[in-house]
């Protein structure tokens, strides 16, 4: 029985701890909150669990092998680094960090350690992303040439971290897992509408190699609840729309027909075929994530999305940051100093 303990219990917090207490093989032991008003009610539904104000009481017990972070992404770096030291397994909810210097800190300390280190990039456990990434991989939507991604609502305004910092996690993970690459360069605009100084609407562009371009779009501005990422490849194109109920996934056999030669000898030709709606496995992406760290403790083995995938994404949005600070002048990145190669995205 893997025994685990969970830091903070805020919306998102309470859906980890349905998740991770339903699963067979664990236990949740212990959960702290500094507000005794969710202790309460942690209480009423869930009495065989250990409750406290005070987070460090979970890392001096012993039975404890990992511990889920789920507090605000300010207090990410200290409360995992506590864990870390303590010889606890930790899973920390995305981002790792809001400093690159600080997400490196933990890494490096996770692997002197011997410890496994996950990072909540919710969508890599997403079935409809892995078949998107299935059906790249076959070559049926040909060469990619682009991506964009819209992750939209009229939703929670955050006072620490901007939009890109809280939406832009997901859809960069994801990026970089479809087109199996690393940026060579990254622009970012965005506004301040709400409250000064943290934007609330974010665009940002990446350049990768081989003319390839993403763009992501993120918002707690919209009056549509948005989420989706379109795929726009030589032979077809695909669109994946999480909003969806049941065909979230579309495939549309739409491109283009160039004449032999140089395109310029005769006409482009656009070609319009069927659209097929690929099958994909029913799970809860959260239950499949939860799984997947209990899992990882049991069999130390390196989780899908570890500190080395967190701290690259940490990279990309902290260029992105400089970009945003700097009248969205496009901010160079050096693979070379990138944590991880495009081989273990």
């Amino acid at each position: 029985m893997i025994k685990l303990g969970l830091i903070g219990c805020g919306n998102w917090g309470a859906n980890l701890l349905r998740n991770f207490y339903s699963l067979e093989g664990s236990e949740v032991k212990w959960l702290a909150d500094a507000d005794t008003e969710k202790l309460e009610a942690i209480k009423q539904r869930y009495p065989n669990i250990k409750l406290t104000t005070v987070f460090t009481e979970i890392l001096e017990d012993k039975e404890i092998q990992g511990v889920i972070v789920a507090t605000p992404p300010i207090s990410h770096f200290a409360v995992a680094k506590q864990c870390l030291l303590a010889g606890k397994h930790v899973f920390v909810e995305k981002p790792l960090a809001l400093r690159v210097e600080d997400a490196q800190t933990l890494v490096e300390l996770a692997e002197a350690e011997n410890l496994i280190l996950m990072v909540g990039h919710l969508l890599r456990y997403h079935p409809a992303i892995l078949k998107l990434r299935e059906i790249i991989d076959s070559g049926e939507l040909g060469d990619v040439f682009y991506v964009y991604s819209q992750r939209l609502n009229l939703g929670t305004i955050r006072r620490h971290e901007n939009a890109l910092w809280n939406l832009g996690c997901h859809d960069i993970s994801v990026m970089l897992h479809l087109l199996r690459e690393l940026p060579v360069q990254v622009s970012a605009m965005g506004r301040s509408y709400v409250q000064q100084g943290v934007e609330d609407t974010v665009f940002v562009n990446l350049n990768f190699p081989n003319n390839k371009m993403a763009h992501i779009h993120v918002s707690w501005l919209d009056p549509h609840k948005v989420r989706k990422l379109t795929v726009v490849g030589s032979r077809k194109m695909a669109v994946l729309d999480d909003m969806e109920k049941e065909n979230k996934i579309v495939i549309y056999d739409k491109g283009f027909v160039i004449p032999e030669g140089n395109a310029l000898d005769g006409p482009i030709h656009l070609r319009e075929g069927e659209k097929t709606l690929p099958a994909i496995h029913r799970q809860e992406p959260l239950h499949v994530e939860a799984q997947h760290f209990v899992e990882c403790i049991r069999k130390n083995k390196k989780p899908r999305t570890d500190g080395h995938e967190g701290l690259l994404v940490v990279q990309i949005l902290e260029a992105a940051q400089k970009s945003l600070e700097n009248n969205s002048i496009p901010v160079e990145i050096n693979a070379e100093k990138l944590s991880l190669n495009p081989e273990g995205i």
